[in-house]
């Protein structure tokens, strides 16, 4: 294929990709569905009849688009909203992910009988909310939530990422490297998340610095400049052993909640930006997929696809909300929150990538339970919290 007829292709999937969001808006499902079948039918199965199979691709192109969706979630998000909801958030994003990860990592070898270290991969690899999804769901919404709810679930979906990326990595590691000690596994893990809060409140703070102090003679730079740094500040992160999503989250809400030159247009942007990698991501990640190898994985799929909407996410939602005065109902309706989307499907490559024993089933379990749960939970938010009694009409 040429060039002039890629960009034909591609222009042409992007603006059917746009259209049919607002017919999806409209019908209530997240508009990552449409994007995902979209390129399920432009793919090698489909109508399209575009062969594509290189996760490396897929997973260069979802760490840039995660980039960007994180940077601009913490530009969007307002510390007074967040600073309430703080400990309950970090709670979830952390020990929940854990907890979702190791209930459903036993399910899976209970039921289906899968090695021990590959059921308990699936499980991180599904174990966290996809920011994506939550922001484009909620900043969509003409109706608010009560009792913080829209910014609790935020920052959990905006900051859960990088534990289930660390537990991910870890656990590809330990199958590749079993004589690793529990010790070493565990001082990475704080190695990498405190790095990840640290450089983030540095590079946040001296992005202001930067960003109001250059003066540039382009107005139209700006945004061009805070690209650069965004990508800059998760390279370095994750150079020196950090979580790099982490770090690119914290320091864009420090510079939303700060006063930098040209604010208004570069937060304009960078949410434009952050919709656009979103529909490439999903649009790539269609491609990817084969339709025909989601059949044989489908009865397994819905059964752990129940399993983690019923049971493993409402169990760490009410594990970790136990020491806070959260309402039974508010609850209940996190516990429905719990949305897969993009991010499950780009760790699901990372197996493939290393050479994992049984990596493409893995893939294909972990798409099929991420269309499941976007389907299921993300068409009926607005109904959930409606029926709870949690919706409340915009002042």
């Amino acid at each position: 294929m040429g060039p002039e007829q890629f960009l034909l292709l591609g222009s042409l999937l992007l603006f059917i990709s746009i259209v049919l969001s607002k017919t999806s808006h409209r019908l209530g499902v997240p508009s990552l569905l449409f994007f995902l079948l979209i390129g399920m039918l432009a793919g090698s199965e489909g109508i399209g009849g575009i062969y594509f199979d290189d996760p490396y691709i897929v997973q260069f192109v979802g760490i840039i688009a995660l980039i960007f969706i994180l940077f601009s979630g913490g530009l969007d998000t307002k510390w007074g909203d967040v600073k309430p909801v703080l400990w309950k958030g970090v709670a979830l994003s952390t020990v929940g992910v854990l907890i979702t990860s190791l209930t459903v990592g036993f399910f899976i070898n209970w039921v289906t009988g899968f090695p021990i270290m590959e059921s308990f991969l699936i499980g991180s690899i599904i174990s966290s909310t996809d920011a994506a999804a939550v922001f484009s769901i909620f900043r969509s919404k003409k109706s608010g939530l009560k009792n913080n709810l829209e910014h609790l679930l935020e920052l959990e979906s905006g900051s859960n990422d990088p534990m289930a990326y660390f537990l991910t990595v870890t656990i590809i590691f330990l199958i590749l490297n079993p004589e690793t000690s529990l010790p070493a596994m565990v001082m990475s893990l704080i190695q990498s998340i405190g790095l990840g809060v640290l450089l983030g409140i540095l590079s946040g703070k001296g992005m202001v610095e930067i960003i109001n102090r250059i003066k540039l003679h382009l107005e139209g730079l700006y945004p061009v400049l805070t690209i650069a740094l965004a990508i800059l500040i998760f390279s370095l992160t994750n150079y020196v052993g950090g979580n790099g999503y982490l770090s690119v989250y914290i320091a864009a809400l420090i510079l939303g909640n700060s006063d930098f030159v040209h604010k208004k247009e570069q937060i304009q942007f960078h949410d434009g930006m952050a919709l656009l990698m979103q529909i490439i991501m999903f649009l790539t990640l269609g491609l990817l997929v084969f339709p025909s190898q989601m059949i044989p994985v489908m009865g397994v799929g819905i059964l752990i696809s129940l399993f983690l909407i019923l049971v493993a996410r409402p169990l760490a939602v009410f594990i970790c909300l136990s020491p806070f005065r959260v309402g039974f109902k508010d609850q209940i309706f996190i516990s429905w929150v719990g949305i897969k989307g993009a991010v499950p499907i780009i760790l699901a490559t990372y197996p493939i990538v290393a050479g994992v024993t049984g990596a493409d089933l893995i893939f294909n379990v972990v798409f099929f339970i991420t269309i499941t749960s976007a389907l299921i939970q993300g068409s009926t938010i607005n109904t959930a919290a409606k029926y709870l009694g949690l919706s409340e009409e915009p002042e």
